[in-house]
């Protein structure tokens, strides 16, 4: 049977409702997240690559696949390929007048993306929530915010592993009188943050949710606003990278409840 991908399920929902423009927005999240594999008309050479282009009637288009099958199937010869994320895709393309020929001929989630929606997906990426500056008077439990979203942060931050220990989701009322969302991040690393607001930012514009609907925050475990998020706030709890686990041969003789064989 014919592996059906996030990609296709995604183009799918997207065809079967062509006015629905949260299936459109959700379509292109799967395709920034997911990894494609770009044919290349040589071997990486020392991180460069070269794409394989094609002139089409509607213009210039690199050829993508969400699986080294289809890749294969569709060549129907040993081509070299790059195996790169949606995102980094579009980042590289971005204004080139270059167009995404997704999935060719042999997947139903086959489609031709044009450049302009190719520079379109890049800029929408960029965008990212504010993060908090003014000083919060009250947080509480959140209301009023569309189970789209709430699965699209489920779904974001189960993708940001080791780069905080949780998140929550509150309401909140800052000093001077705003209020909105917060969405507070516990324990990341400095690094780590512009990666994890980017993250929140995707979420909230691919649920077709207003920019302002929520800002982000970064406090420590230790902070009294992190008891009072963790009292009122919907949680979301980050995987962790495991440690890798090194293997230690024993020497033979150093354990004296093995003592060597003699032979």
């Amino acid at each position: 049977m014919t592996e059906i991908t996030a990609l296709d399920r995604a183009h799918a929902a997207m065809t079967e409702a062509p006015e629905d423009a949260g299936a459109r927005l959700r379509f292109y999240e799967r395709l920034a997240d997911c990894e494609l594999f770009m044919m290349l008309t040589k071997e990486v050479d020392d991180g460069n690559i070269s794409p394989e282009m094609f002139d089409l009637a509607d213009g210039t288009f690199v050829l993508l696949f969400d699986r080294e099958e289809r890749l294969a199937q569709f060549a129907d010869r040993p081509v070299p390929y790059a195996a790169l994320s949606g995102r980094v895709v579009v980042q590289m393309l971005a204004g080139q007048g270059i167009g995404l020929g997704l999935n060719l001929e042999v997947a139903p989630s086959s489609i031709l993306i044009p450049a302009e929606a190719v520079n379109w997906l890049q800029q929408t990426l960029e965008h990212s929530p504010q993060q908090v500056e003014a000083a919060l008077v009250e947080v509480a439990a959140p209301t009023g915010l569309p189970q789209v979203l709430l699965t699209a942060l489920d779904s974001k931050l189960a993708t940001a592993a080791g780069l905080a220990t949780a998140a929550y989701l509150v309401s909140v009322r800052y000093a001077g009188g705003g209020q909105g969302h917060l969405l507070g991040f516990i324990d990341a690393s400095p690094a780590a943050q512009s990666a994890l607001a980017k993250a929140a930012g995707e979420a909230l514009t691919f649920s077709g949710i207003e920019a302002g609907a929520m800002d982000v925050g970064f406090f420590a475990s230790t902070d009294v606003m992190t008891a009072k998020l963790d009292k009122v706030g919907l949680r979301f709890d980050l995987p962790q990278v495991e440690a890798p686990k090194l293997h230690q041969p024993e020497i033979p003789g150093s354990n004296p409840d093995k003592p060597p064989v003699l032979k």
